[in-house]
């Protein structure tokens, strides 16, 4: 009888869960038993290993296999799992020291061949297993500078199971082409334990550009009133709507955004690139996500690809790849009204919890929302002379898509109109560039977080308005308009909140010690689109 145990990972969302693979042999009828709450793909390894263990010139026993994966309670799925019940079992079988493989965390997929492949979710596996002490971990080479990032833990990063076993048994390594299909560049070898704290540059494909390709404001003509708001709500972490005709420059400003926003801290890179890291959309030999993530699904996507699902525990959606970054959504009123309710409850709390059959997920989605909108189906409602042949009844119908309680949740709307001549043409059509606007916010967010220093909340977004009005009260007299516009109905409660909040946003841009009634009537200005007179001290 044998009997050897190795760690891997599963994953619940973008958390881990430590999981031993305890693999048994005892005499009898050779057979391959695999318990633990495994999903199909996960039970499907019991052939995947048998044949990359042999095929890597290596004796399967010959006995009553048993490979258990505790706590069974846990979820377990993916491929994930095949390099440590490989080891587990060449463990059991004495051709490895179980000693030795007892405190290593194994995660990567076994081919046939014995080729070990690259698998989602490698960065949020391995903070787990530093969590819970663990300091040795073998991957893929392909994720192994993914895996680099969580400091205090050595990486071995290999090419197949024949690798693997040779460095554990120090025999000398074979060498092993690179996996043409699969493969990414990356600086570790086979064999090499490094300390764990490199670093990577990058972003996520698809959600982001890098920092060399950003698009720059200083493209934008004209349109103070919506570059005024993309400041503000790059400053606070305001939520946006931009609404106007085509053509008129709505998704040009969303893209610019992510350019004037403050870089992402190191923690908040780990987070970002946790997310997706299980998303499995880590661009090749970048295994960090540095810039400020852009997400824009199309409109005809569902509700679970915006906020989350897919069989089995569900795997990050559009909130959650835009978390710490921008999530916009163009033509927002052609997304299906479920698809907008259900970012009610990210956009409050700065996550997003999914409950499936397989279990509940809690996945981070703290974004900003620029919503990009058309006054009617058809676009020339508001452009005179311009032929609108929309009935009265379908522009009420496709402007109330977007529901009262989502509107409420967004503290800036801005009216988009068409470029005049003047602005195209003058200057070269050219505006302020996207580093100076960008040095504003920095000095804007600097104000704001010594103010809010000691406290859970980072921007002025998120903080409630009770706190607002007891701990932090604004100028005398400067909440008469508001106060007005909240006993004729313009305002409800919520909405006074967050107009509190964008004043102390446009103040903290002004270099105002507190909100001012110039701060509180621009303020109202962008959240009610009504004009309230000149407001000293806005962002141009």
């Amino acid at each position: 009888m044998g009997f050897a145990r190795a760690c891997s990972v599963a994953l619940v969302g973008v958390e881990g869960v430590v999981v031993e693979v305890q693999a048994d042999l005892e005499p009898g009828v050779a057979a391959f038993t695999l318990v633990g709450l495994p999903d199909k793909s996960l039970v499907e390894s019991r052939d995947r290993v048998r044949a990359a263990v042999v095929n890597s010139g290596a004796e399967w026993p010959q006995k009553k296999l048993t490979v258990g994966l505790s706590p069974a309670s846990v979820p377990k799925g993916g491929s994930g799992f095949d390099l440590a019940v490989a080891a587990a079992v060449l463990g059991a079988a004495e051709r490895l020291d179980a000693a030795t493989i007892a405190d290593l965390v194994l995660i990567g997929e076994l081919g046939l061949d014995g080729r070990v492949r690259p698998v989602r979710g490698v960065l949020p596996a391995v903070l787990a297993a530093a969590e819970a002490g663990y300091r040795q971990v073998v991957v893929p080479e392909q994720t192994a500078g993914e895996a680099s990032l969580v400091p205090g833990v050595s990486v071995l990063g290999v090419r197949s199971l024949r690798q693997l076993i040779a460095v554990l048994t120090d025999e000398p390594v074979p060498e092993e082409p690179r996996d043409t299909v699969t493969g990414r560049p990356d600086a570790m070898t086979a064999g090499l334990m490094v300390p764990g704290a490199g670093v990577g540059t990058g972003l996520a494909a698809g959600v982001g550009e890098g920092e060399g390709h950003r698009p720059d404001l200083a493209d934008v003509a004209g349109q103070a009133a919506a570059r005024k708001a993309l400041e503000v709500a790059a400053a606070g972490g305001h939520h946006l709507l931009l609404q106007g005709p085509p053509g008129a420059g709505k998704t040009m400003l969303a893209e610019r955004l992510p350019g004037i926003m403050p870089p992402l801290t190191g923690q908040e890179s780990l987070e970002v690139t946790a997310v997706h890291s299980v998303a499995g959309i880590l661009p090749p030999g970048e295994p960090r996500v540095r810039t400020v993530p852009y997400c824009a699904p199309h409109h005809s996507a569902t509700m679970q690809s915006l906020v989350g699902g897919g069989n089995g525990l569900p795997r990050p959606g559009a909130v959650s790849l835009a978390h710490r970054g921008v999530l916009f959504l163009d033509e927002a009123p052609e997304f299906s009204g479920r698809a907008l309710d259900a970012l009610r409850q990210p956009l409050e709390s700065g996550h997003v919890v999914v409950a499936r059959s397989a279990g509940v997920v809690r996945l981070p989605a703290r974004f900003l929302m620029v919503l990009a909108a058309n006054p009617c189906p058809c676009g020339r409602h508001t452009l005179h002379g311009a032929g609108c042949e929309c009935p009265p009844s379908v522009i009420r119908r496709y402007q109330s898509r977007l529901s009262g309680p989502l509107l409420d949740r967004v503290d800036l709307r801005v009216d988009v109109q068409p470029v005049h001549r003047e602005d195209l043409m003058g200057q070269g059509g050219r505006g302020e560039p996207s580093a100076e606007v960008a040095a504003r916010v920095r000095d804007a967010r600097a104000r704001s977080a010594a103010r809010l220093d000691g406290t859970p909340w980072a921007v002025n977004s998120e903080v409630p308005g009770h706190e607002l009005r007891t701990r932090w009260p604004v100028a005398p007299g400067a909440l008469v308009a508001a106060e007005r516009d909240l006993e004729r109905g313009l305002l409800t409660a919520r909405g006074l909140d967050r107009v509190l909040r964008v004043a102390w946003t446009v103040a903290d841009l002004a270099g105002h010690g507190r909100p001012e009634a110039r701060d509180v009537a621009l303020a109202l200005e962008l959240r009610t689109g009504i004009a309230r007179g000149a407001a000293a001290g806005a962002p141009s």
